[in-house]
């Protein structure tokens, strides 16, 4: 018990402080009456020492040595009964005393020491009855809170409420989970976790180099920090919070004013217990929903159009049907069917692609199938800063080029599956960059995407088949502008109205050199899809 609450015992009700007063809650574990010239022997911390004064020193000296010797000794106050020996303790006491921190009593003569220990003998063999009956409470409460399913904002205040103490709740990196304050918090530390919500870094690095971290991540219990002056952090108590053996968290509880105690540090494990049982719960959620997430967005990306049931849930996580997007797709080097390894190594890919969608501000629209990872990107996003994706060797990227609605998004994604059978791809391939070199190798899907890129637009106007035509002869002539129109049998101004027509639609220039090369790859593949055809009338 401590010090201030025995003297609300009645045997003391008349005894009066004198000195010592920063040492009242000192923690008072028995009591003993000795009044021989040199008591230290008999003496053990914690003990409330009884004397009449008999064997007192006399002298000043002496009375400061023997005061700052039962100070280091751990006693826990000098109850001295006057005035029949010694008429009150001397200035000289009473400074030492002071300075120790040791309290000073002066009980008069007429109360008798055994009353006194009697009745504090009593109080203190029923303090652990309390103690135990305090520490079931705190169980039964948090265990009524795994229960209920509470938040861990929830708990946090629980627990502070229940053990009259600040506490914070922290992730393994010093994020801050959850807070609630008991008292005022003059630690500089926890001002400044609260403040940006993470614990300073500077105090990773010094809990690194004392040892503190290896401590907390390896106990399977508690663990008390002492204070960090020099961080102004105060002396508190850690205690891991457990999934298996993944530490997902800590629970800490400030010392504050008075020291930790066992019932600290029970209710600090249990909470932790508390604690993890709710982030199970909370992971396993958020895995369902992910599951959820997964199947819907690749069912979204594979079919050929979209229910409004999966257009909606792909809304909540972030997607714009009314914008453009690029698909990519993270191919892996997996062994299929996949085991325990490879499923950790596609969770990890997917998770790199979140990060790094995040980081950019994109939603996170990413799911999973067998050994790739598809996602979608907005418009207007950097393409390049997701490279860093691809750091390993057994990974590697390709990217759709960028459409229009929902449609365009499945269109992109089909463009970017289909790169993942052109062997020759480099580690990050664009659609775009590769479609030559694909329909040179005789990829047929690349030859239709290829003559559907340069005519299509023109196919889908009315009359558009002239258009195509016009530029499919113009390259057969090797771009001889009478030479076509003689070949069509139009006048040059109608060919050169169709050409311009065509220009106007599908931005093609028809001297640019690069278009020109198109055009007459187009006219080859356009020969090998339709055999002894050599027009398209």
């Amino acid at each position: 018990m401590k010090l201030s609450e025995i003297l609300e015992a009645d045997s003391l009700a008349s005894a009066r402080i004198v000195a010592g007063r920063d040492g009242l809650e000192a923690e008072v574990k028995w009591s003993h009456v000795v009044d021989l010239p040199e008591p230290l022997p008999w003496v053990r911390p914690g003990d409330l020492l009884l004397t009449t004064g008999y064997s007192w020193p006399k002298e000043a000296l002496e009375e400061r040595r023997l005061v700052r010797q039962l100070a280091a000794a751990g006693v826990s106050a000098i109850a001295l009964a006057v005035p029949r020996f010694v008429e009150a303790f001397s200035d000289a006491a009473c400074d030492e005393a002071d300075r120790s921190g040791l309290p000073l009593l002066e009980i008069p003569w007429a109360v008798p020491f055994a009353g006194i220990m009697e009745e504090l003998h009593r109080k203190i063999m029923a303090e652990p009855l309390r103690a135990i009956e305090r520490s079931e409470a705190i169980h039964r409460a948090l265990t009524r809170a795994a229960g209920d399913g509470s938040s861990l904002d929830a708990l946090a205040e629980l627990l502070a409420r229940l053990v009259g103490r600040s506490v914070t709740f922290e992730d393994p990196g010093g994020k801050l989970l959850a807070h609630a304050s008991a008292d005022d918090d003059h630690d500089e530390v926890r001002r400044e976790t609260l403040a940006r919500s993470q614990s300073p870094r500077a105090l990773h690095a010094e809990f690194e180099r004392r040892g503190v971290a290896q401590q907390i991540r390896t106990a399977q219990r508690h663990v008390r920090v002492p204070a960090i002056e020099g961080l102004g952090m105060g002396a508190r108590l850690a205690c891991p919070i457990r999934l298996g053996k993944e530490v997902v968290g800590v629970v800490w509880i400030l010392e504050g004013k008075t020291p930790l105690n066992e019932l600290d540090q029970r209710a600090a494990e249990h909470a932790a217990l508390v604690a993890a049982i709710r982030i199970a719960h909370e992971r396993e959620l958020e895995s369902l929903e992910s599951r959820l997430g997964y199947a819907s967005f690749l069912s979204f990306l594979e079919s050929d159009s979209s229910a409004p049931v999966a257009e909606e849930r792909l809304r909540l996580l972030g997607f714009d049907p009314d914008a453009s997007h690029v698909a990519g797709i993270v191919a892996l080097d997996l062994r299929i069917p996949l085991g325990r390894e490879e499923l950790d190594e596609r969770d990890g890919a997917a998770e790199s692609v979140r990060f790094a969608l995040a980081r950019l501000g994109a939603p996170s629209l990413v799911t999973v199938t067998l050994d790739r990872v598809p996602f979608l990107v907005p418009s207007g996003f950097p393409l390049a800063e997701l490279a860093a994706i691809v750091d390993r060797p057994a990974r590697s990227l390709v990217f759709g080029r960028e459409h229009a609605g929902a449609d365009g998004a499945r269109a992109s994604y089909h463009e970017a599956r289909s790169l993942l059978d052109y062997h020759q791809r480099p580690p990050v391939c664009y659609f775009d960059d590769v479609l030559v070199p694909r329909v040179l190798t005789g990829d047929v899907r690349a030859r239709d995407v290829f003559l559907e890129e340069l005519f299509g637009r023109l196919r889908a106007q009315r009359n558009g088949e002239p258009l195509v035509e016009a530029l499919v002869e113009l390259a057969r002539h090797g771009f001889q502008f009478r030479a076509c129109a003689r070949t069509l049998g139009v006048h040059p101004n109608t060919l050169r109205y169709r050409l311009d027509r065509a220009t106007e639609i599908t931005g093609m220039d028809v001297r640019d050199p690069e278009t020109q090369f198109r055009l007459q790859l187009a006219t080859r593949l356009l020969d090998i899809a339709i055999p002894g055809r050599t027009a398209l009338r």
